[in-house]
């Protein structure tokens, strides 16, 4: 797809959310939040209180992750944030939760939870470049590796396989099966490797040691 342009979510942003979410019935139920609440609290807070919720989040300073624009008009949506800020997905049994309890409090590791393309857009490879935008983007805020947990049956056109995006688009950017806790929904990582600054001086040779006269 051409002609997108991709920014981090904040708070100047926050209406073209909205104005995205509100096109489509599961994003106005969740509004982002279903990685962060538990069961629970989700059967407490309705839609419009996790409204409520994931704006504060925002207006916050914090950046969930990357909206995308076809000319003035918002069109797709990633979450891409450390898996500190989806504590949800981190948790118990689940498909996406954390290999090890370390990872889920690394704040150099990642998550790509969940993507969303406005109907009209899609079918034309924008998951794909969310995706590529998602990489760029943790990797330029810290992250040493970026996990998802995607559906690898394609024909499968649930609510969960149109959320979490297919397996195939995370492996052609790299990502590696880490392990499948449920057939069809592996934990997938990519490692994105040190975030580097400024290099450091190159160590001069030592000097040569002049020869003796014989």
């Amino acid at each position: 797809m051409t002609g997108l342009t991709i920014h981090p979510l904040t708070a100047e942003r926050w209406d073209d959310l909205v104005d995205l979410f509100e096109t489509d019935s599961i994003c106005r139920m969740c509004w982002c939040m279903v990685t962060r609440l538990s069961g629970a609290e989700l059967r407490e807070f309705k839609p419009a209180d996790r409204k409520k919720m994931f704006q504060s989040l925002v207006r916050q300073g914090k950046v969930p992750g990357l909206l995308a624009y076809k000319g003035d008009e918002p069109v797709g949506w990633i979450a891409v944030a450390p898996r500190a800020m989806t504590p949800d997905w981190n948790r118990g049994r689940k498909s996406s939760a954390a290999e090890t309890e370390a990872d889920a409090a690394d704040a150099g590791c990642w998550g790509a939870s969940c993507f969303f393309v406005r109907s009209g857009h899609r079918k034309q490879g924008m998951t794909a470049e969310l995706l590529d935008a998602a990489i760029a983007h943790a990797k330029k805020n810290g992250a040493k590796r970026l996990e998802a947990c995607p559906m690898s049956h394609d024909d499968k056109r649930s609510a969960v396989g149109m959320c979490v995006g297919p397996q195939r688009v995370f492996e052609r950017a790299g990502f590696a099966k880490v392990l499948e806790r449920k057939p069809g929904r592996a934990l997938m990582r990519k490692e994105l490797g040190k975030v580097t600054g400024k290099s450091a001086p190159k160590k001069k040779p030592p000097a040569k040691k002049k020869a003796r006269a014989r």
